[in-house]
């Protein structure tokens, strides 16, 4: 064995039950033994803007749009008032949890016309606290808007709410032999509607590309409760501007997403997994070079972690590594329609990756 990558794993899996997260994300919770963490405002120097406050008339308007879901009890809005990382707190005192756009209309209507301030969240897996309040701002969920409107069998595009969860949609279409674009390790709990508004990469990026290009329609609501709808299913829409790009990635600025057209590609048939030990981070670029060169049209994803995080998963998770210590690990997937011919391209790649010596 030469200097360069060290002993690779190699695996086969079906699409969907292949390697599981080791960690299953989840929105925020408290425990009694966790700490309470301190009020966003009181730790950065925020300023709220001049919004009203929530008052028993707002609360009693919103009971008459969404009757039972107007949610004011201290211990259930905490979860939804502390991010996932439990570094940042808000302290909204109200929660509302529409099912419709219609709902969804009425709710911002209503906020506008009164300086209400709204925080749109979704399944609040968020990292860096965009999910939650930093002040008293109404807390607008999207849990309830969890159903899938229609599916093409032909063409794959599917079309739901944005409150669907993005693990509830990958088995949904896995069962009629497609795939989601889009998977991270937060699927078990993320909305798709907040994936998109946060213009999620994820790890199938490398094959499937950005949300903005299977994405082929939105339908969003305005700050000032106007519905706007360009859910096309259309792949080939040439027509007029393409407004649904100006919500991706917008993270709730412009407007709440309230359902997407969203293309699905087909399942694969075969699907293979190594994972190996590089020397160096100049071995880690070189191998993903040498992926893309050798591995072409079904390398679908290409990942890499240090030895650090290693040792965090042994320490944490009290796993061992498949393969022997190195500096740096990457792990090398393969998607394709035909099992032969791609284990012999993954075959070919490894026994190349093998040899490899720094300046090859």
């Amino acid at each position: 064995m030469g200097r360069g990558i060290q002993n690779p794993l190699v695996g086969q899996t079906s699409w969907g039950r292949g390697i599981s997260p080791l960690v299953r994300r989840g929105s925020s919770s408290t425990s009694s033994q966790a700490p309470e963490v301190a009020l966003t405002c009181e730790r950065y120097p925020v300023r709220r803007l001049p919004f009203s406050t929530v008052s028993e008339e707002d609360l009693a308007t919103f009971e008459r749009i969404i009757p039972r879901r107007v949610i004011t009890d201290p211990e259930e809005l905490e979860a939804s008032n502390v991010d996932w990382l439990r570094t940042m707190r808000g302290c909204s005192k109200v929660l509302l949890k529409p099912r419709t756009s219609e709902e969804v209309s009425h709710i911002l209507r209503y906020c506008h016309e009164k300086n209400l301030a709204v925080n749109t969240q979704g399944g609040n897996t968020g990292l860096v606290g965009g999910s939650v309040p930093v002040f008293d701002e109404i807390i607008l969920s999207t849990a309830l808007m969890n159903q899938v409107v229609s599916f093409q069998d032909i063409s794959g595009i599917l079309v739901c709410q944005a409150g669907c969860i993005l693990e509830e949609l990958s088995l949904y279409v896995e069962e009629r032999d497609f795939i989601m674009p889009l998977d991270l390790g937060a699927k078990g709990s993320c909305h798709i509607g907040g994936n998109l508004a946060t213009n999620a990469g994820g790890l199938r990026f490398l094959r499937y590309g950005s949300l903005r290009g299977t994405v082929l329609g939105l339908e969003v609501v305005l700050a000032d409760g106007t519905i706007l709808n360009c859910l096309t299913s259309l792949r080939k829409d040439n027509t007029g501007y393409d407004l649904k790009q100006l919500f991706i990635g917008s993270e709730g600025t412009l407007g709440v997403i309230t359902a997407v057209s969203i293309l699905c590609p087909p399942k694969p048939r075969a699907v293979n997994v190594a994972f190996l030990g590089c020397p160096g981070f100049a071995e880690v670029l070189q191998t993903f070079s040498t992926c893309k060169r050798m591995l072409g049209e079904i390398l679908s994803a290409y990942e890499f972690m240090d030895a650090e995080c290693m040792q965090l998963v042994r320490q944490h998770l009290h796993l061992t590594s498949p393969v022997q210590e190195s500096p740096f690990y990457v792990l090398v997937e393969t998607s394709g329609s035909k099992v032969e011919h791609d284990a012999e391209k993954l075959s070919s790649f490894l026994e190349h990756a093998l040899g490899l010596r720094p300046g090859d």
